[in-house]
């Protein structure tokens, strides 16, 4: 250890240069005494720099600690032409690194020692180093911001509300130093423009009917609001995310809701059901027009044939009237006495008809008439009042009657 160096034997100063004794040594050398100082030349003179310089360069780059002038010695190193090398590479490294990148959606923001210089476009672009700063900032991003609250009515109600706002930066030098945090700032213009417009409505409409119209209300209102504080954002959709009532009344306005969708639902469906049944009533409508128009031509058709027919016949009349008036008397009877149930008789001796009723005699009896006999069935003889002949009417000819109506 050098604290023990004096009892080894040491007497090289630790703190000197090598080779060099302790003044103690150097004063008993020279007989003088501890208290008097040296009167050796270099001890008044100042320390040179370059020596100190060079041997601190010796011991870092690992030479030996020889003596100023020995053999070893180097000669000292001049730093003077390394300088422009040194300045050189240092400018080259300053240059390529203000070199930087906008993307396609952002703008890039350059302040100069703090303060607003441009607005960069997307591309290469090279700045520079510690003099501009450059802030990219994403334009086309869509954020999406959150707000809710219990809110008072016009009706003097609290609501538990929520919105949900989604916006994008417009303007990105407005952005980052017209406002600070116009994240926030925008934040509490919607909850201002909501409770604004809450406030200005009953508590029904909110709940059932109202949601476009508090959407579309603070919509206008939130964009009005940040028009003034000039935050360089632009809002591009609001959505009423839910309208709750109070807990304590929450189950009536449940009830109140669910009818408003019942109203709904049948008003649709009663709308639907008329749209079906329109096309039908319309159809009707067109089947029955059809049908009389139908009906008017089987008519008309029914009377011209019934005239030409009366035309035919008008000829035969004029020749024969009694044969032809008798025919068509024939006919006539025919297709009256064809439709009806009863049976007529006439007799040869009077002038009456018989009538029997064959719809009662055929019916079934009911269990009424199967407990007492039926009466029995008079035949009903009406009375025909005939026009006296002017001259007896041949026999054959009655006989032919009489047979028909048999």
């Amino acid at each position: 250890m050098s604290w023990n160096a004096s009892g080894n034997g040491n007497s090289q100063d630790p703190w000197g240069k090598p080779g060099q004794k302790k003044p103690e040594q150097e004063q008993q050398g020279t007989g003088q005494q501890p208290d008097q100082a040296p009167q050796s030349k270099s001890s008044q003179q100042p320390p040179d720099l370059e020596d100190v310089f060079n041997n601190l360069l010796k011991k870092i780059g690992g030479g030996n600690g020889g003596n100023r002038n020995g053999s070893n010695s180097q000669p000292p190193v001049s730093f003077g032409k390394f300088l422009p090398i040194i300045f050189g590479l240092g400018a080259i490294v300053w240059a390529a690194s203000g070199f930087y990148t906008i993307q396609e959606a952002e703008r890039g923001v350059v302040t100069r020692f703090g303060k607003l210089h441009s607005i960069q476009m997307p591309g290469l672009n090279w700045k520079p180093t510690f003099i501009d700063q450059v802030i990219p900032t994403n334009v086309e991003q869509v954020s999406e911001l959150k707000t809710s609250g219990s809110m008072l009515t016009q009706d003097e109600n609290m609501v538990q509300v929520e919105m949900t706002v989604q916006y994008r930066i417009e303007d990105p030098a407005k952005y980052h130093f017209s406002v600070t945090k116009p994240d926030d700032s925008l934040k509490q213009a919607t909850d201002s423009a909501l409770r604004y417009v809450i406030g200005h409505m009953t508590m029904d409409d909110i709940l059932t009917t109202g949601r476009a119209v508090v959407r579309e209300k603070t919509w206008h209102t939130l964009r009005e609001i940040i028009k003034n504080y000039d935050m360089g954002l632009l809002v591009t959709d609001v959505n009423f995310q839910y309208a709750r009532p109070p807990e304590e009344v929450k189950a009536a306005f449940d009830d109140a809701i669910k009818a408003q969708e019942d109203e709904q639902r049948l008003i649709r469906e009663a709308e639907a059901y008329a749209r079906g049944q329109e096309p039908i009533a319309r159809g009707q409508a067109q089947r029955i027009i059809e049908q009389a128009n139908a009906y008017k031509e089987q008519v008309v058709l029914n009377a011209r044939g019934e005239v030409e027919r009366f035309s035919r016949l008008l000829p035969e009349y004029r020749q024969a009237p009694e044969v032809t008036r008798e025919r068509l008397y024939i006919q006539t009877m025919e297709k009256v006495m064809k439709n009806t149930p009863k049976l007529m008789m006439d007799s040869a001796n009077a002038n009456n008809l018989a009538v029997l009723p064959l719809d009662k005699l055929m019916a079934k009896p009911s269990v009424s008439e199967t407990v007492a006999p039926p009466a029995p069935i008079q035949p009903q003889i009406a009375p025909v009042q005939t026009a006296p002949a002017a001259q007896p009417a041949p026999q054959p000819r009655q006989t032919e009657r009489q047979g028909r109506f048999k």
